[in-house]
């Protein structure tokens, strides 16, 4: 094993929504930082654009799916939204294997920028409703801060990202700090003026996305790199995160190159998780030792518990009042290789303020869609996407664990995911599907389906398919949808006030360990109802703040006693 010589201010593992925003920060705030990226590199080659073709009409489209699935990526593949344009940011998944208890799809990215260059640039702020829910209905736990400390980290990474949205006003999606407006389409106002006018609590909004990244490197590693003080090295698996013995304080960790196989020991002061929720979970697992017996941080015994994702369901149609498509004018730059986005949001609706009357399931759902954006042959019904995330509420019993025997392609054990859903799951997305069905055909839309992770919710689909593909359908569409499809997977190493109850306090710093942080998903307490990602880079703003701060005088590096530092 080779050791690097240079010792960093903070190591960081992971270069997506948490580590682009962790290179920043610390960097800005005078830390040397070494990043570390299990992926590869990219570059230029990686963006060049398709050749224009003509429109397609909607399908059930299962050509792309099983080209990427003999290319390896048989598990990607089955992702709800699948295009091939992004299949080369996702995994090999002979590569990358892992083990689940019950159905779970994990898709998931290893490149510099993670999956930033997969996800929807949908950014969204998460309110009290989320991080007080537990005070409401007593479920679970409340998280150990409130929207008003994240706020000015909200604003800090909006204003840095460059987000364009609309100021809706709604107390449970707080507004941001936008560039411009997000423009509806005209199909997409008359939903809004139909589902507002027929349900009071229901209220649709425009998307709030980021701008298109032309430097395709993360925005943070670009300002990271600008400081002079950040050293990047892609290819380089992280397993081990290494404890010094005497201080019981993290000083490095050790990785696999990708390529190589060869072994390499690096240093740093201060190491920041920030690999997505289930590697974060892993490699902690993995960092156990003797002062660590089941797993690094874990003398809760709560790392990998508490391990959520968001109910998927999905509802595809067409509209034939508004055939073919429609750009409305983007206020955002043109991203020759990525297509304008936009949409319609409906965030949570039941159980905001107080329980609603008569519903079967705590908590509640919100909806993301397209109507009449896609691109279609001249006269076809404009395309409907909708697709609705309910808040699943937090189990102690589901976890991620080690695998016992099996390994992936640098024999670094695979994770185990347990993920079951209750009654309450069940019966959530019984009303999700129910409830984009009604809205859609309260619109006038043909719907082609609608399905969750339960099935499909009626015999009739696709008319205009031919019987063979509308069985492989039916055959696949349950799998396409199963826990893990919202793609919005978060838990395993929660924060809380109580080290009793948490891996880590409330600036995201493990208990046990001083100085080690975890600011991705894996901190999430309650999952809520709106994409994570928004809020994973606020929370590591946040977190890195602190981590500068105490850094400076010298906190972090005093030896470790156990929960002793706050």
């Amino acid at each position: 094993m080779t050791s690097l010589d240079k010792r960093y201010d903070a190591l960081v593992v992971g270069s997506g929504a948490a580590g682009s925003i962790a290179v920043k920060e610390l960097t800005e705030r005078g830390l040397e930082v070494l990043l570390l990226e299990a992926g590869r590199d990219i570059g230029e080659a990686d963006f060049i654009p398709a050749p224009p073709s003509a429109p397609k009409a909607m399908s059930i489209g299962l050509g792309g799916r099983l080209r990427s699935g003999l290319r390896g990526q048989y598990i990607q593949a089955r992702r709800a939204m699948f295009k091939d344009q992004t299949s080369p940011f996702l995994v090999n998944d002979w590569q990358h294997p892992y083990a689940s208890d019950s159905e779970f799809l994990w898709i998931r990215g290893r490149q510099l920028g993670g999956r930033l260059h997969a996800y929807g640039r949908v950014l969204l702020r998460s309110s009290d409703h989320e991080f007080k829910a537990a005070s409401r209905d007593g479920y679970g736990e409340d998280w150990p801060f409130s929207y008003a400390d994240l706020a000015p980290y909200y604003d800090r990474v909006e204003e840095f990202t460059g987000l364009y949205g609309t100021a809706d006003g709604l107390p449970n999606l707080p507004d941001g700090s936008y560039r411009g407006p997000s423009p509806l389409t005209t199909a997409e106002k008359e939903f809004k003026a139909t589902v507002e006018g027929r349900w009071a609590n229901r209220h649709v909004v425009p998307w709030r996305y980021a701008a298109p990244n032309l430097h395709r490197v993360p925005l943070g590693i670009v300002a990271a790199r600008a400081t002079g003080r950040l050293t990047t090295r892609t290819d380089a698996i992280v397993h081990k995160i290494t404890i010094n013995p005497k201080t019981g304080l993290a000083d490095g960790a050790v990785f696999i190159d990708r390529n190589t196989r060869t072994e390499h020991r690096v240093r740093a002061d201060v190491v920041v998780m920030c690999a997505s929720a289930i590697e974060t979970v892993r490699l902690l697992l993995n960092s156990g030792g003797t002062a660590h017996p089941t797993g690094l941080a874990n003398s809760s015994g709560l790392l990998g518990r508490y391990f959520m994702d968001q109910t998927p369901s999905l509802l595809f149609g067409d509209d034939p009042h508004h055939p073919g498509a429609e750009a409305p004018e983007d206020p955002a730059p043109p991203d020759p290789y990525y297509p304008p986005i936009g949409g319609v949001y409906i965030p949570h609706f039941d159980n905001v303020d107080a329980k609603t009357a008569n519903p079967a399931f705590a908590r509640g759902w919100s909806v993301q869609g397209t109507i009449g954006r896609m691109p279609v042959p001249e006269g076809a019904g404009g395309v409907v996407g909708l697709m609705g995330f309910g808040e699943m509420l937090p189990y102690h019993d589901n976890r991620i664990t080690l695998h016992a025997r099996r390994t992936d392609a640098w024999g670094i054990p695979i994770p185990r995911i347990h993920l079951a859903i209750t009654d309450n799951e069940r019966a959530l997305m019984r009303a999700q599907v129910r409830g984009l069905r009604e809205m859609a055909e309260a619109s006038g839309y043909r719907v082609n389906f609608a399905a969750s992770a339960l099935g499909l919710d009626s015999k009739r689909i696709w008319p205009d398919a031919d019987p063979v593909s509308r069985a492989i359908f039916r055959l696949g569409i349950r799998r396409s949808l199963a826990m893990g499809a919202a793609i919005h997977e978060c838990g395993g190493a929660r924060m809380g006030d109580d080290p009793a109850k948490s891996v880590l306090n409330a600036h995201n710093q493990a208990w046990d360990v001083p100085n080690l942080f975890a600011t991705d998903a894996s901190c999430y307490v309650s999952n809520g109802g709106v994409g994570p990602t928004l809020t994973i880079m606020a929370l590591t703003a946040r977190a890195c703040e602190f981590i500068a701060r105490e850094h400076a005088d010298g906190s972090l590096h005093r030896h470790s006693h156990s929960h002793g530092h706050r």
